[in-house]
């Protein structure tokens, strides 16, 4: 699901119930990126000027309410 909050860059919000992973992308211009792992399970993805691309949060049903996450519909992907 992609968002725009005051004509501000997209963010695309993914959970995959097959490995319990939430990925929440928050600058969709394309980049290369470093993953920093803050914890044993979120990591973080940092692009351009050390600014933070995205974050992956592992065993996501253990830390996140999906659906208290965001007063907005995610996208659950089985691939």
């Amino acid at each position: 699901m992609y968002f725009m909050e005051n004509g501000g860059c997209k963010v695309n919000i993914i959970y995959n119930d097959k490995t319990d992973l939430l990925y929440i992308r928050l600058d969709d211009k394309k980049q290369d990126v470093i993953n920093r792992r803050v914890s044993e399970d979120i990591v973080l993805d940092i692009g351009e000027n050390d600014r933070i691309i995205g974050i992956e949060i592992l065993d996501a049903s253990k830390h996140v309410t999906l659906e208290k996450l965001l007063p907005i519909k995610y996208e659950v992907s089985k691939t």
